[in-house]
């Protein structure tokens, strides 16, 4: 795209840091309450062993340093894996989670209320009231493999491969080359996915689809040029217009930990592959979905488009509030 952009890097990486990271003392909050909530783990399971608690490790976005901040309290704000020793991952775990739930409520005895935990498919939601921060703590299944390799377990009990450290490698490497635009860059299209669920709560598009997209962009490239970093209207234009072009019907995976033969092809719509396990498409949308993202995708990319090209200011700050909500540019 050519011509003046009243909205350049210099203001997006402004409204990242004013609107979308996640501000310092709440980033310590979170800490400070993940480590609580670790150490009364930790007591308790060691005096009362009904399974074995190997270790804590903090994972998800906020591990990841990807996670934004918070809007009228949705989502969690952050990701404990809950690593439990089991002789064989074949087990019946279909109790895990409800296990796993009332040893939380125990921890916490008299001083939270029934509504505070909130069970979801794979792990055990807990809120604290008083910062109204919420945690997810999430059962893996441990057998002792190294890197933290270990088996998530879902509410109906299906166990899937993954891996704490290796996917904080994973993202790590890439940052550790392409810099922290790199991260930002992430944040600002979770936000866009945010904002955008909210105008269609029929959208789907999890967080760590947008980060394997990214990192797939930064390993490949589009259109002929590398993922632009630096440059965040360039580099969502590249991001949107990726999944416009390929429609997501591309498959995408990544040899960090496997061969590509390791991956099996499957008729899903959208097939993009956990980096650390090759059995695991974390994008098991249907035609439907993929079709609601990809048209979404470019009508978002359509007011871009507006945005680079317009006549003023003031119009082209209105097209980013499309894309972003009203609080943009956040000055």
């Amino acid at each position: 795209m050519s011509g003046e952009r009243y909205v350049d890097h210099r203001v997006l990486k402004a409204f990242a840091q004013s609107r979308v990271n996640v501000p310092a003392e709440e980033a310590k909050e979170r800490r400070r309450q993940v480590n609580h909530l670790r150490e009364r783990l930790e007591n308790y399971i060691a005096a009362h062993p009904d399974f074995d608690l190997v270790k804590l490790r903090a994972s998800g976005s906020t591990a990841k340093h990807t996670a934004i901040r918070r809007k009228s309290g949705t989502g969690s704000d952050a990701d404990v894996a809950a690593y439990l020793r089991v002789g064989d991952p074949a087990v019946d775990v279909s109790n895990v989670l409800a296990w796993l739930e009332e040893r939380c409520r125990e921890v916490y005895g008299k001083t939270k209320v029934a509504e505070d935990f909130k069970p979801s498919n794979h792990a055990v939601g807990i809120t604290m009231r008083g910062s109204g921060l919420k945690i997810d703590v999430v059962p893996v299944l441990y057998t002792g493999e190294p890197d933290d390799r270990g088996y998530l377990v879902t509410s109906d009990g299906v166990k899937v491969l993954t891996s704490v450290t290796q996917h904080l490698r994973f993202i790590e490497k890439r940052k550790a080359v392409a810099g922290d635009g790199y991260r930002e860059l992430i944040r600002l299209l979770k936000a866009w996915v945010r904002e955008s669920k909210e105008v269609d709560p029929q959208l789907r598009c999890k967080s760590f689809l947008i980060e394997l997209l990214v990192a797939h962009l930064w390993d490949v490239g589009w259109n002929g040029k590398p993922l632009q970093v630096n440059d965040y209207p360039a580099a969502i234009e590249q991001v949107l217009a990726y999944i416009v072009r390929t429609g997501l019907k591309t498959p995408i995976l990544f040899t960090d930990y496997y061969k590509a033969s390791a991956v099996s092809a499957t008729t899903e719509p959208i097939q993009v592959w956990d980096p650390v396990n090759p059995e695991n498409n974390v994008a098991k949308y249907s035609e439907l979905d993929r079709l609601r993202l990809v048209n979404h995708a470019k009508a978002t990319l359509d007011t871009l488009t507006m945005a680079a090209y317009a006549a003023t200011k003031s119009e082209a700050l209105d097209a980013w509030r499309e894309v972003f909500g009203p609080t943009f540019p956040g000055e």
